[in-house]
């Protein structure tokens, strides 16, 4: 589920990495919708989960946003992995779609995450399974889905949207800063290297 962010642990084996992922994809996704609709409803904040059609699409939006922040965090991982070690990128792709397919195995089809969860989440292993490790870049150039995301999923009215998209997508870029300075700090890459499986998916 979506929770506070994690405390620091070190990333040396691909289920450390795999930890870090759904932790800090749900502090992402939770700290951006959440923080987005108490700055658009401001003093009627609290009133909002007194509304039932409201508090399920609220629910429907953050299981949604979590699966794009996962995309993008799993993207960039990999991606730093095969910047580090080139040679070993047949592992690294395969150790990443398995850690991904973990994740979501674990989280399963929440029962208020709506009847689009399944799609969504094939969309996200599409995407890991085609990624071009060696050309994403360190930067924000992984960060994709979540900042669309969150505009699109977003249980606000469509012209509030349209005026606040610019905002929006910036907050969501501004928190991955913080979870890449976190992920450099406590990456150790030759140990997740050195615990990945030998051959790709096994």
């Amino acid at each position: 589920g979506l929770g506070r962010e994690a405390a620091p642990e070190p990333i040396d084996t691909p289920e450390a990495l795999a930890r870090f992922l759904d932790k800090r994809a749900s502090f992402v996704a939770q700290a951006s919708l959440y923080g987005y609709l108490r700055t658009r409803a401001g003093m009627r904040y609290p009133e909002l989960f007194d509304d039932d059609p409201f508090v399920a699409s609220i629910n429907i939006a953050k299981w949604h946003v979590w699966l794009d922040c996962l995309s993008d965090l799993a993207v960039y991982a990999g991606s730093r992995l095969a910047q580090e070690a080139p040679r070993e990128l047949p592992r690294i792709a395969g150790m990443l779609t398995a850690l991904v397919e973990d994740v979501l195995a674990q989280t399963g089809k929440p029962a208020e995450a709506g009847d689009a969860f399944a799609a969504h989440a094939d969309r996200v292993r599409d995407r890991v399974a085609r990624t071009n490790w060696l050309v994403v870049g360190k930067d924000e150039a992984a960060f994709t889905e979540s900042p669309a995301g969150l505009v699109r999923w977003a249980p606000v009215m469509d012209e509030l949207k349209a005026l606040d998209e610019e905002i929006v997508r910036n907050s969501v870029r501004f928190r991955w800063q913080e979870v890449r300075r976190d992920f450099s700090r406590d990456l150790d890459s030759q140990a997740v290297l050195r615990a990945m499986p030998q051959r790709p998916g096994s």
